[in-house]
């Protein structure tokens, strides 16, 4: 197995190496030269696995035996070993077609540590195995940061800067990352919006003297090991459904802002997971749903949302998508890039927009929507939703068709976001760990929206 990218000029990569690559050097995302087949037979063969034996199973699909098997379970086995639920993530049933996948169960309550609980095991083992020096730089929206930071945290070896959008997280998020006051993690809150952020993460990644001479390393979902992390969880999710479900139509509805967790589960079906739909769902920042339903991918006007992991307007795993689009054609994929950045849109037509349709249904789900079913959940079903989860389930809703089975994804524990359940009157009780944050002093540094500024914190932070 070796790794391309999308824009064509890089290939022939190995495994450990794309880890340590992140953004290809000309700009693009890292890819599998071919992806695995993985048939019905073996699918069965891995009914019993527990999550811990599924992710090793798939992940040797992709390692080229870089990492020693041994390694690799202990690896494994530590990353998931903090979960507070058994099977790392449960699927819930709350009716006869409806059930809810929950990832939130790791330190930070959010799915994000399904991922990078296990790349901040891999970035260490890495830094000790080939002593490579590892700055990780990563931008958030308010879980990728905290779950980053959980992961590294303490590390020999590994410093990280994480970059979240000032006062456009939630305060459990915030507190999450800026509670933390070790030596080896920087917060910086950019007075601008996550799409920011992200700017100016992929502008230091293009820049290949800089990202070479300070060892930066990608911790977002440009990484190629936070897609195939996810991907393992859809498998398990089917793999989790009882016995009655056989021979059902089986959709999946993901909330998705960054294209990074849906584009997971293209992956899966790429793979040969039998299922359905892939349903997208966003909120009132709905790119996504206006590409899906149109072909016109388009950044429009920024909206703050009651589900503000999804305030996001350039969902940067989109190029990934496109790449397959486009027959796997890099230079296709460079151009319509290029489109991009200097006519701030492009579209698929004929028959790439048919083709997007039939791999995607997508629905922006507004504030008001997204509410009423955090309370219609909870007041019919017994079961309370985060907005994230909220979306999902309602594009779960628009989109299941009758005698189908729907998965949602459950993003985040809602004690994440009470700023938006408590509008509905709504007391829940909070876990402990999320209770003690607010006891706790923050350490953050306040920044303008500006690469120059960024970058010279980053140089003395990493010397």
């Amino acid at each position: 197995m070796e790794y391309i990218s999308t824009r064509g000029n890089v290939k022939g990569i190995g495994f450990i190496d794309t880890v340590l690559m992140g953004l290809a050097d000309d700009g693009g995302l890292l890819v599998p030269a071919e992806i695995p087949a993985v048939d019905a037979e073996t699918l069965e063969e891995w009914r019993s696995l527990s999550f811990q034996e599924l992710f090793l199973k798939i992940f040797s699909l992709y390692t080229n035996g870089e990492i020693p098997e041994e390694d690799l379970k202990e690896l494994v086995n530590r990353s998931y070993a903090s979960f507070r639920d058994p099977q790392v993530a449960p699927l819930r049933r709350i009716d006869d077609s409806l059930y809810v996948l929950e990832l939130f169960h790791g330190p930070t309550f959010a799915f994000k540590d399904v991922a990078l609980q296990f790349i901040g095991e891999l970035y260490s083992y890495i830094s000790r195995t080939r002593g490579e020096i590892i700055h990780i730089l990563g931008a958030t929206s308010g879980d990728t940061g905290a779950a980053a930071i959980a992961g590294v945290r303490g590390k020999e070896g590994i410093k990280i800067c994480i970059l979240h959008p000032n006062g456009k997280v939630s305060k459990v998020q915030e507190l999450q990352m800026t509670t933390v006051d070790d030596a080896n993690v920087l917060n910086l809150s950019v007075q601008g919006n996550f799409d920011d952020c992200q700017r100016i993460i992929k502008e230091l990644f293009g820049d290949l003297e800089f990202k070479a001479k300070y060892h930066l390393r990608a911790i977002n979902s440009i990484n190629f090991v936070r897609i195939l992390a996810q991907t393992v969880y859809y498998f398990h999710a089917f793999l989790q459904l009882p016995e009655e479900a056989k021979g059902r139509t089986v959709n999946i509805s993901v909330p998705s802002g960054n294209f990074g967790n849906i584009f997971s589960g293209y992956l899966a079906k790429k793979m040969g997971l039998p299922i359905g739909k892939l349903i997208i769902a966003t909120n009132e920042n709905n790119i996504l749903e206006r590409f899906v339903k149109t072909g016109e991918y388009k950044p429009g006007e920024f909206a703050q949302t009651h589900s503000p992991s999804m305030d996001i307007q350039v969902a940067s795993n989109f190029e990934r998508y496109l790449y397959y689009l486009l027959n796997e054609d890099g230079a296709a994929v460079a151009e319509r890039m290029k489109e991009l950045q200097t006519e701030g849109r492009i579209a698929a037509e004929g028959e790439e927009l048919r083709r997007v349709q039939a791999d995607f249904a997508a629905l922006g789900v507004t504030n008001g929507d997204c509410l009423e079913t955090i309370a219609k959940y909870s007041r019919e079903k017994g079961y309370l939703l985060d907005p994230h989860t909220a979306c999902g389930v309602a594009a779960y809703e628009a989109h299941n068709g009758a005698g189908e089975i729907g998965i949602t994804f459950a993003t985040a524990h809602p004690a994440k976001f009470d700023e938006a359940i408590s509008l509905l009157d709504i007391r829940q009780e909070f876990p402990a760990p999320i209770s003690a944050l607010s006891e706790l002093p923050q350490v953050q540094t306040i920044v303008d929206n500006d690469k120059a500024e960024v970058t010279a914190r980053l140089i003395e932070f990493f010397g």
